[in-house]
């Protein structure tokens, strides 16, 4: 908000009149980047739920969602900063609600397993999904441990606590 179209179009080495001709404003401007890394990180997501699950290829995806925010630090503080939780479309907001959505067929399947009902697999989504989110976000604040440590840790505590479900509960 802070930032001028003149700051910008400098930033980019062009005139003013092509910032506006091309975006609109900053408005259009920040819609671009917004869909941009929504783009970016449902590539990602949607190609680390493929195939078979193990503890393995989670802490592998972990790895690569934590590298995906390191690499692309300024887009991602830019989609998490003004995501409203109301929103409908283009949001991270809506995003994790997507990414949550594909993990709950993967959870179903567990919960299944478990002998635990699996209606109750949209909830574990959300939890697992929602944990993974905030840890990106923290980490990005605080840049330690490094990444695969805080991958290993981050998948040690969903995967030893998913093992420990009762079939009761």
């Amino acid at each position: 908000e802070g930032t001028s179209i003149e700051e910008i179009a400098a930033q980019a080495g062009v005139s003013k009149p092509v910032v506006y001709e091309h975006f609109g404003g900053k408005e259009g401007l920040y819609a671009v980047v917004v869909d941009r890394e929504v783009e970016r990180l449902t590539t990602i997501t949607m190609t680390l739920l493929d195939g078979k699950q193990s503890r393995p290829k989670f802490e592998a995806a972990a790895v690569t969602l934590l590298r995906y925010i390191e690499d692309n630090a300024d887009g991602f503080r830019i989609l998490v900063r003004d995501s409203s939780p109301g929103a409908t479309t283009g949001t991270y907001g809506t995003l994790l609600s997507d990414i949550a959505g594909q993990v709950e067929y993967i959870m179903a399947d567990f919960l299944k397993s478990r002998g635990r009902d699996p209606k109750l697999a949209p909830m574990y989504s959300q939890m697992l999904v929602g944990m993974v989110a905030f840890t990106g976000q923290w980490w990005l604040d605080a840049r330690k441990p490094k990444v695969e440590q805080v991958a290993t840790n981050l998948i040690d505590l969903a995967w030893n606590g998913l093992s420990q479900l009762d079939a009761q509960a």
